[in-house]
């Protein structure tokens, strides 16, 4: 049997039992269960070399989260997540530029997909970003209007209420300059998961959005 569905069994437990005690006494399952995910993860980071070789230097080691949460700020004290996750950039996962984001499991606040873009920018590359796309409209929407966006995946992009200062407020970009992160998202069911060559699928998926990705990187490094 594919390890996915041991893997969605184990993270429902695990949300109904989100203890330091019950992670205990399973956690070599939850070893077994990492070991087969990064696997995965080293397959996906594979096949998308073949289009970003710069990803040589990435593995799955370097991708993929914890599952251990920061609680320090958060009302929520659960100790665990009740997701498995990874960020793969050729900068590894520690890093402000866009990348390329996966999450499988139960999380309260992101939906089960494939991510791709920028977030949590700050001020001056937020600066730097509009003037970017304001500067290069044209290569922006011939991006983020193709097909292979639009077909595949949707904005996941959080934004101001009303137009940045020294903005016009009828500014035609107003949409984007409003914008405080730049996200690309595809929702994926448990089927996509269970079928065991989703990595090699994902990174086809991811491919369509390397112009997206693209974009805002050399954006933010100019």
């Amino acid at each position: 049997m594919y390890y996915i569905k041991k893997l969605y069994d184990f993270l429902d437990r695990l949300a109904e039992n989100n203890c330091r005690e019950w992670f205990a006494e399973h956690k070599q399952e939850y070893l077994d269960l990492r070991a087969l995910w990064l696997e995965d993860i080293d397959r996906l980071i594979s096949a998308m070399t073949s289009w970003q070789p710069d990803l040589a230097s990435q593995s799955a080691q370097t991708s993929a989260y914890r599952i251990y949460r920061d609680t320090r700020f958060k009302t929520d004290k659960t100790p665990y997540k009740t997701f498995f996750s990874a960020l793969i950039s050729p900068w590894g996962k520690k890093t402000d530029r866009a990348a390329y984001y996966i999450e499988i499991g139960r999380s309260q606040t992101y939906d089960q997909g494939l991510y791709a873009g920028a977030w949590c920018l700050d001020s001056p590359t937020l600066r730097k970003m509009r003037h970017a796309i304001v500067d290069n409209i044209e290569e922006w929407e011939e991006i983020v209007h193709s097909p292979a966006v639009t077909d595949n995946f949707r904005w996941c992009s959080s934004g101001l209420k009303t137009i940045p200062k020294g903005w016009e407020r009828d500014h035609p970009q107003a949409h984007y300059l409003r914008m405080t992160n730049y996200g690309q998202f595809r929702e994926c069911d448990d089927a996509f998961f269970l079928d065991p060559n989703w990595p090699e699928r994902a990174a086809e998926l991811f491919h369509k959005l390397k112009p997206f990705v693209d974009f805002i990187n050399y954006s933010i490094d100019e």
